[in-house]
């Protein structure tokens, strides 16, 4: 292995640790938030949870970005 190959893989870590990190504070206020609104009025489940699933999408695009460097490694 030489060395672009594992600065590709050591990249590919760091897109999906980073968007896994971002994600998390994300959902965190997110979930807070949700969770505070479906209490007032139970209406408000379908936007939380669009919500949620809009910031569930970095980690997938993280992962999308270490596919594409492993694949090239």
């Amino acid at each position: 292995m030489d060395i672009g190959t594992g600065l590709a893989l050591v990249g590919a870590g760091i897109a999906v640790g980073v968007a896994g990190l971002g994600t998390g504070v994300a959902q965190a206020q997110v979930g807070a938030a949700a969770v505070g609104a479906t209490a007032e009025n139970p209406k408000m489940f379908g936007r939380g949870l669009t919500l949620m699933v809009i910031s569930e999408t970095i980690v997938i695009f993280g992962l999308a970005i270490a596919f594409l460097l492993y694949t090239k490694a």
